[in-house]
């Protein structure tokens, strides 16, 4: 779907449909020209998610769809967000191929201001029209072509170009997960990831191989790939702002593009889904296509992913068996399950070593235990720092993606301490808090950097039905809150 962006006080020109999103207690505001039925207003009380499809009475849209924004004291972006994806899902399902959309002064001053409405309804109109179906021999074809953004002023316009971004940025990560695990292995990760080092000057792409990375001595990231006939890579993104950088900040993914627990084998019960353990990945290469697009932070930022399959074989890692992480620290695998956070553990080094940031922030579906706190609706955030953890949780609020910060105790990072080596890669069941363990043995790799571990388990698919996001498919999660921590921090 192509979408432009316009002044809604310019000419409104021809168009199949217009959708219109409304203000309770409000008449509708339109474009000049464009009259409606007396009949269609009185039905219409534009609660939250209502929709009232009507013929027009006079001017360019044939026909007029309005979509309830509710009451104004209750709007907000997040509604607007779903308004313009009931809107967009409702012109794709009555096969208006060039339709247009419209947000009014008042329904933008209800959501914090032309560019903040201009933000939401362009995001919640692309994701709202996002669907995967390009593996299907007979995919049904796209309907709706074409949608024009309408909106009051330059503010307007300017938040719809970045929502508009973000938002296929959004998009491309839900591509990413969405792919088969025979279809996105880790060397299409790779190759996604050099794709985006091509498409902008701004951006570059450098992608360590497994001789590369057993020369740094990332024992940790490699013992996890021993049972798959697939090699690991370690890609490592960096975007570079014009004019000088404002700061140095690292994303690290976890790019684990199937996981089958290893040695310790996973139920076969939705095992399949298990093509989104690259979750973490796929937000960090979104955040980079966004910004090959010509989103602009002022900060120089680094994109680092790990990438892997973890599967049983004669020559994958026995439950037990010590391994050695970059930074020399030795690891008891206890359980091959809990590879996550090994990959993760040379590529905190990594960071931490050789790029040396202001900021790290890892982005994991580490844990089955952040579901059962959180559920699907919540990211779980561990930070080492209160500023970043409240940086990044009103990032998340922002773009609808919440995040809720969990507690890291000198005490969790002891429960963590090995036997035979240094640390374990568990902790004793009977301890339970699982998440908070796969935090505490992240720690031990960031050194003294400014730090956020964050658990997306539960919110990387799953979710529930929010109109531009929710169900088995993947959401996304990260890649435009990640966005709008690095616009805040600017």
């Amino acid at each position: 779907m192509r979408t432009t962006f316009k002044d809604s006080s310019s000419r409104l020109s021809k168009t199949e449909c217009l959708a219109v999103i409304a203000v309770a207690g409000e008449d509708p505001e339109l474009p000049g020209g464009v009259k409606l039925p007396a009949a269609a207003l009185e039905d219409f009380d534009a609660g939250f998610r209502s929709t009232r499809m009507c013929d027009s009475s006079g001017g360019a849209a044939r026909r007029v769809l309005l979509v309830g924004l509710g009451a104004a004291e209750l709007a907000d972006t997040e509604r607007l967000r779903r308004a313009a994806a009931v809107a967009v899902k409702q012109l794709e399902r009555e096969g208006h191929a060039r339709s247009a959309l419209l947000v009014g002064a008042a329904a933008a001053e209800a959501v914090g201001g032309p560019e903040a409405a201009g933000c939401a309804l362009a995001e919640g109109a692309v994701m709202g029209h996002y669907s995967f179906q390009r593996l299907k021999r007979d995919a049904p074809d796209r309907k709706l072509r074409a949608l024009s953004l309408l909106g009051p002023g330059a503010a307007f316009r300017r938040g719809a170009r970045h929502g508009s971004a973000c938002a296929e940025a959004n998009c491309f990560a839900r591509d990413l997960q969405n792919t088969p695990g025979n279809l996105m292995r880790p060397r299409e990760l790779a190759a996604e990831a050099r794709k985006l080092g091509r498409k902008s000057a701004k951006v570059s792409c450098k992608v360590l191989d497994e001789k590369a990375m057993a020369a740094l001595k990332m024992g940790s990231l490699l013992s996890v790939s021993r049972g798959s006939s697939e090699p690991a890579y370690l890609l490592h993104l960096v975007y570079k702002p014009k004019g000088r950088a404002r700061g140095k900040v690292a994303l690290v993914g976890k790019g684990l593009t199937f996981d089958a627990g290893g040695i310790s084998l996973k139920p076969a019960a939705a095992m399949d889904e298990m093509k989104f353990d690259m979750s973490g990945g796929a937000a960090v290469l979104g955040v980079f296509h966004a910004l090959a697009s010509g989103v602009d932070v002022p900060q120089e930022v680094h994109g680092v992913v790990a990438c892997s399959e973890n599967l049983p074989d004669g020559k994958a890692t026995k439950p037990g068996d010590l391994v050695k992480a970059m930074n020399g620290l030795t690891i008891e695998v206890l359980n091959t399950d809990a590879e996550g956070r090994l990959i993760l553990a040379d590529a905190l080094v990594y960071t931490d070593r050789k790029i040396k940031p202001d900021t790290i922030i890892d982005l994991a579906t580490l844990t089955g235990a952040v579901v059962m706190a959180l559920g699907h609706e919540l990211s779980g955030m561990f930070a080492n720092n209160d500023g970043l953890g409240d940086q990044l949780r009103f990032a998340g609020e922002a773009v609808g993606e919440s995040l809720w910060p969990l507690p890291l105790l000198d005490l969790h990072r002891d429960q963590m301490k090995g036997s035979v080596g240094d640390l374990r890669n568990i902790n004793v069941r009977s301890q339970g808090n699982g998440s908070t363990a796969g935090a505490a043995f992240l720690s031990y790799f960031v050194g003294e950097r400014e730090w956020a571990h964050l658990d997306i388990a539960g919110t990387a698919w799953g979710g529930m039905d929010r109109d531009w996001v929710g169900g088995p498919m993947g959401s996304g999660v990260g890649t435009r809150m990640l966005l709008q921590y690095l616009c805040d921090r600017s």
